[in-house]
This record gives C-alpha cells, structure tokens and sequence, in this order.
C-alpha cells in the first residue's frame, strides 16, 4: 500500500524558511506530477506548486518568488522550498502524486511572532 509520507513543518517567524519534504513509501508505478496544496482554516484545498516529471514547474501567484518545488524521480520525493514567510502562509500543507491521486497526510505551517 502507497502512503505519502511529510516532514519539515513547524513554527517559524515571519521572514523565516522551512523546507517541506514528502516521500513515497510503497511502489508506485507512475507519478506524473508531484505537487504541494494548501488548506487555510474553514477554506478549500488550493494549489501552492507542482512539478512534472520533466520538471516544469507551476505556482501559485502568491507564492511566485518565494517558494521553489522540486523533486528527485530516483527517491519519489518532493520537497518545497518555503522562503520569506508571511503570516497568510499559515496552513496545513499536503503533497499530492498523480495520476493515481495518492495525498499525504498534511502538515501545519505556522507563521508567526
């Protein structure tokens, strides 16, 4: 059975980083696209970022410029980069391999003084 495994949320400041990372246990015979959702309290599930096999890459505008996705195909594993962080970051933040739709568990980002 696949699980998606995350790591590297936490508390930090304002202007500070955090690396997310997530990574597949199991045998998953494709991943196309790797990518990062976020969920705010009493909100939807959006798109922060997501990278193809290929590695194009696709962010959110308002993250772009701040946070950088990336992946290493050899480890199914995604990581994101999370730069200049502001207090409207703060979510649980989910890993997403597709197409078989396989979702980590969520891990909270909180941003705050």
């Amino acid at each position: 059975q696949v699980q998606l495994v995350e790591s590297g949320g936490g508390l930090v400041q304002p202007g500070g980083s955090l690396r997310l990372s997530c990574a597949a246990s199991g045998s998953i015979f494709r991943i196309y696209v790797m990518g990062w959702y976020r969920q705010f309290s009493g909100k939807q599930r959006e798109l922060v970022a997501s990278i193809t096999t290929g590695g194009t890459t696709t962010y959110a505008d308002s993250v772009k410029g701040r946070f950088t996705i990336s992946r290493d195909n050899a480890k199914n594993t995604v990581y994101l980069q999370m730069n200049s962080l502001r207090p409207e970051d703060t979510a649980v933040y989910y890993c997403r391999f597709q197409p078989d739709n396989y979702w980590g568990q969520g891990t909270q980002v909180t941003v705050s003084s």
